[in-house]
């Protein structure tokens, strides 16, 4: 197979694969800010579906409980589900990411986003 055949089946390939990140951030949070900018770097490189919780949003609940204190938390999980239901898109019941999701916490580098990345596409189910 020739390099350029190659390349575009593994684009392929990664489309069919389509990742979520979701951020979980909280107002007056420098990391979170730092940690957006990382995100939108690693985007324009590999696109992905991204969501922003601010867990101390009344309905966010379940991530204040888990990420008060940890922000900022992105959760790096396949998309396994659309919305369809005709919830707003912040609404919880919406978001199909679980705590069982890949995790990177507080300070991280591009490099360390496609790491994990790669390893959640590697690992379907």
């Amino acid at each position: 197979m020739q390099p350029t055949h190659r390349l575009l089946l593994q684009h392929t390939l990664r489309l069919q694969q389509t990742l979520r990140l979701t951020l979980f951030t909280r107002e007056n949070c420098s990391l979170c800010t730092t940690a957006k900018s990382v995100l939108g770097r690693v985007w324009d490189e590999r696109p992905f579906e991204f969501r922003e919780v601010d867990v101390m949003k009344a309905g966010q609940e379940r991530w204040k409980a888990l990420y008060e204190y940890d922000t900022p938390v992105v959760h790096i999980d396949r998309i396994t589900s659309t919305l369809s239901s005709g919830a707003p898109e912040d609404d919880e019941t919406t978001m199909t990411t679980t705590a069982a999701a890949q995790k990177l916490m507080h300070r991280f580098a591009e490099g360390e986003v496609h790491r994990i990345m790669d390893a959640v596409e590697k690992n379907r189910s």
